[in-house]
């Protein structure tokens, strides 16, 4: 039999039906993206709002999975699905009206060969959550650390060139994730060509051109080994700018609308998603959003979906037992004051963990590089080791699953210096290519390095092995300990140097310790347990290690 060897991304694109030949049956890498493209019998006033297309594909084992198909402009409708088994898939296509006859009942095959490039995304498959709940892994059981960006407006207002200049110093700086917004919201209210996702409000009307620019950054986020992780709905409370937050603004019937669409577009990528962002889902309002949850995502998400709540804002404890809700992300805020640090160190991140059923805990928006502080008391530019502060509190408090970094001048995407769109709070942004190089940006990298030297998916927090904290006179001073749960080796991360005293006696075999440096990666000798005293080089933050 004939094979034809497809593109990788989009392994191949079938118009007006399909195969029509079971001689020219396509070739599929696993993982990757299969795409089928048809024309409906019927043009439609408002394609989403009238028409349903669904292809269900079986898998060479006998085992089903349906995807929904989406609309593309005029009269083109599309399909994606990434494969997961090797071996041949047949597909045919259910359509709402089934009177279109260019939409309903067509057929076809593919065949899903191995995957032999060097893309971590595809080598290793689909991210999902681990078997205790605690991590993110790949399909083939490689751990998944999460260190993610908040590029919230890049994709819609970078050009091809600075889209790609933004993802390589994101690859070299250690990142595995970008978080984005996919569509308008408070933060920009129109993409680089002035288009916007939708129009209207009881009854939205997509704009297909929107995404066919955002499908280009997308496939290129994957294609250099980067998670997409795309908000489906800000939900920000902003009346100032309601019609820009469209999960604030849309009834919840348009919400889902929306939603269902971009997941439709960008489910075969490999992505995890963010339902909503930015808002209060605490008490009754949990209760809307469960529902539009389970309306656009059932009860077995492909891919790990998560809430992106306010600053502050603990939701798992609404969530934890929706089918759709995989991981659990907070955001700890953009505050310095002293109850910021408590909330953060010693309050739902560091207690709720042990909550059962388990979820990965990710902090989705530590406090930004060159924000200004939100506590009206110290209106400073937030720097380099505050950020560095944030993100191994993050990682360390809860069981180690990842942490995003954020940057004014990234998220905004400013060419130059000025105040982001609707936030006249954080001061002028500065230009993006400046903001790539700030040093907590650059320190990501020994973030990356550190924890790939570890097997961070075994830490656990253990202040138990502490003998004094610190932290409980001062909160900026907390020390975090974490370790695995059979206690062969032991993390502490000091904020501000100084002496930490640990309970060695606890820790199994332990009897060498040394020092990393995380504004440089580097690490000093080992040096003996001793008396479980240690003190860190200079009053700067410092990680111990404790092992063997």
């Amino acid at each position: 039999m004939q094979r034809t060897r497809l593109p990788l991304l989009i392994a191949c694109t079938l118009a007006l039906g399909g195969i029509g030949s079971s001689q020219n049956v396509p070739e599929v890498a696993q993982w990757t993206r299969f795409e089928a493209q048809f024309r409906s019998s019927t043009e439609y006033l408002n394609p989403v709002q009238e028409a349903h297309l669904e292809v269900e594909f079986t898998s060479p084992t006998g085992t089903r999975h349906t995807a929904r198909g989406f609309w593309d402009g005029e009269t083109t409708w599309k399909v994606r699905f990434s494969p997961e088994q090797i071996g041949r898939w047949t597909w045919v296509t259910r359509a709402v009206p089934a009177s279109d006859s260019g939409l309903n009942g067509k057929r076809g095959e593919f065949i899903c060969v191995p995957y032999t490039g060097d893309n971590p995304l595809y080598r290793h498959g689909s991210v999902r959550v681990s078997e205790d709940r605690r991590y993110l892994v790949q399909a083939d059981g490689t751990p998944f650390f999460w260190l993610g960006d908040t590029a919230w407006n890049v994709p819609h207002l970078s050009d091809p060139d600075s889209w790609q200049v933004y993802l390589n110093d994101r690859i070299g700086k250690g990142f595995t994730a970008i978080q984005f917004v996919a569509t308008q919201f408070k933060g920009f209210a129109a993409n680089a060509e002035g288009r916007q996702a939708f129009s209207g409000r009881e009854r939205i009307a997509i704009d297909p051109w929107f995404f066919q620019r955002l499908d280009s950054r997308v496939d290129v986020m994957n294609s250099s080994g980067l998670l997409g992780v795309p908000v489906l709905a800000w939900a920000n409370e902003d009346k100032m700018t309601p019609a820009l937050n469209p999960g604030y603004y849309l009834p919840d019937d348009q919400i889902m609308v929306l939603a269902s669409y971009i997941v439709a577009r960008y489910g075969a990528h490999q992505v995890a998603w963010i339902l909503a962002g930015d808002a209060d889902y605490r008490g009754e309002r949990s209760e809307r959003w469960k529902k539009i949850g389970r309306a656009v995502f059932g009860h077995a998400p492909s891919r790990p979906v998560t809430m992106h709540p306010g600053g502050r804002m603990w939701v798992a404890g609404e969530f934890r037992n929706e089918p759709w809700f995989r991981f659990t992300g907070y955001q700890s805020g953009h505050r310095g004051a002293d109850e910021a640090i408590r909330w953060h160190t010693q309050g739902p991140p560091a207690s709720d963990w042990k909550t059962e059923p388990h979820h990965p805990t990710i902090n989705l928006e530590p406090i930004y590089e060159a924000h200004i502080v939100m506590d009206s008391s110290d209106r400073h530019r937030i720097t380099a080791r505050e950020v560095r502060n944030a993100i191994y509190w993050s990682l360390l408090v809860s069981p180690t699953a990842g942490v995003t970094y954020g940057s004014m001048g990234i998220w905004d995407w400013e060419p130059r210096p000025q105040v982001p769109p609707n936030h006249p709070r954080e001061g002028l942004s500065p230009p993006w290519r400046e903001a790539l190089q700030h040093p907590g940006a650059k320190q990501m990298k020994h973030v990356k390095s550190l924890f790939s030297s570890l097997q961070w998916w075994r830490l656990r927090p253990a202040q138990e092995l502490l003998a004094d904290q610190p932290g409980m006179r001062d909160p900026h001073r907390f020390v975090a300990v974490a370790a695995p749960e059979d206690h062969t080796f032991a993390v502490a991360y000091l904020p501000a140097g100084g002496p930490v005293t640990l309970i060695t006696d606890k820790l199994k075999s332990a009897s060498m310790a040394r020092w990393f440096n995380p504004r440089t990666g580097e690490w000093s000798a080992k040096t003996s347990v001793g008396t479980g005293t240690f003190t860190a080089p200079h009053q700067e933050d410092w990680v111990l290690w404790i092992g063997r």
